[in-house]
């Protein structure tokens, strides 16, 4: 069955509608999957026109559902955690199929967003304020919050639905509205999501199925969220250079921002440290979703006197790490995201070389039958902490420098 076939199958499960020819607009995307890079399905892209008279849909329904008893909104995203439990098998297959991450990855993404549904829901019966005394006679002093309007989401292609869920599940329950514009790799776990909180809304408040909104684009949907008046706090993840763009934009118009970017996350390894434990955490650290986590280890600086035993166990174990499908069992490193990712690698690489390193690893992974972007895991051994060292490359470098105190 075609990974196409398979998506049908799962939207038909959802009782959620596929985008038809006679829907696309004159701009489509092409949504592949990195296993081969087979097309999935075209996506329609949101003229701006239409992105904007969404965004005017979701800021009307705000404000009947900003007066709905916020128990009632927690209920809407139970019921919606509820749906995404009961296909939490599809859901989290999907995941893989549309990111390349490894299944046991893609389910525990799915995962996420039941948990924290489960967090809003307790929430949403805990929306305190504080008394206070006050210097008056018969009075008293009562803080209460209020929502802020429309939400907007950015999501990147690496966790296409728990971020969204993350910020999603509590802006509901404590009564803003929602506008998401899903990464324009990964469209298609957005719009199974979307479907399934429209149906938890129509069951509880079927006169505020338009409190939540999906648009699909690149940047200029992006910037056209992030621009709207309507839209009172931006949630962004992506790249810094992007979250920089995103501030940059809000601060005129005072809205609030919630930016989750880029990480060059490092570890520093003493004489102490159990190796075999450190051996486990760095792999599965730095080598985990084949590099594409902010939360990515990607420098890690170690003491001269176990250095060359340390990198010698890593270059090992980097060697055999087994890169393949990322639905098979027998995989612990699937695929880039796209070709482009491979060409960033490679470069970060290169002036790796040129600096003086020395590279182990890196190479592309050919699998029979699957033309996707496999990359064997690098490690590389730098002369100082120079060059592509001190930048994020979303990918499986690992930087290894010594340390003597």
């Amino acid at each position: 069955m075609s990974y196409t076939t398979e998506l049908e199958k799962l939207f038909h499960a959802l009782g959620a509608p596929l985008p038809s020819p006679s829907q696309l607009s004159v701009e489509a995307l092409s949504v592949r999957t990195p296993i081969d890079g087979s097309p999935l399905m075209s996506v329609p892209v949101t003229p701006l026109p239409e992105l904007a008279a969404a965004i005017d849909r979701a800021h009307d329904a705000f404000l009947l559902w900003r007066q709905q008893p916020a128990p009632r909104r927690g209920e809407v995203v139970r019921r919606f955690g509820e749906r995404v439990r009961q296909h939490k098998a599809a859901l989290g297959r999907w995941v893989s199929i549309e990111t390349g991450k490894l299944l046991s990855e893609g389910l525990g993404e799915v995962q996420e967003v039941i948990d924290i549904c489960d967090f809003a829901v307790g929430l949403s019966r805990q929306l305190h304020g504080l008394t206070m005394a006050s210097e008056r006679e018969q009075h008293k002093l009562l803080e209460t919050w209020h929502p802020l309007g429309v939400v907007g989401v950015i999501s990147a292609f690496n966790f296409p639905m728990a971020v969204w869920a993350w910020n999603a599940s509590l802006a509901l329950v404590c009564g803003n509205a929602l506008i998401w514009k899903p990464s324009e790799k990964t469209p298609l776990s957005a719009l199974a999501l979307h479907h399934l909180l429209c149906e938890a809304l129509s069951e509880v408040a079927s006169e505020l199925t338009q409190v939540s909104q999906v648009v699909v684009g690149g940047r200029a949907q992006g910037e056209a969220v992030v621009q709207h008046r309507a839209v009172r706090l931006v949630s962004a993840t992506g790249s810094s250079a992007m979250g920089q763009a995103v501030a940059v934009a809000c601060a005129p118009l005072f809205k609030r921002t919630l930016l989750e970017l880029g990480g060059n996350n490092a570890a520093i390894v003493c004489p102490s440290a159990d190796l075999d434990l450190v051996v486990r955490a760095v792999a599965f650290s730095a080598a985990g979703t084949a590099g594409q986590r902010c939360t990515t280890l990607r420098r890690l600086f170690v003491q001269r006197e176990i250095y060359p035993t340390l990198v010698a166990r890593l270059t090992g174990v980097f060697a055999h790490l087994p890169v393949g499908h990322p639905l098979s069992d027998d995989s612990l490193v699937g695929p880039l995201i796209d070709e482009a990712a491979w060409i960033r690698m490679q470069d970060s690489l290169n002036r790796a070389r040129a600096l003086g390193a020395t590279v182990h690893g890196g190479t592309r992974v050919v699998i029979e039958g699957l033309p996707g972007c496999y990359a064997r895991p690098a490690l590389v051994e730098m002369p100082g902490h120079v060059g592509p060292m001190r930048e994020e490359t979303f990918a499986p470098i690992l930087y290894v420098m010594p340390h003597d105190n």
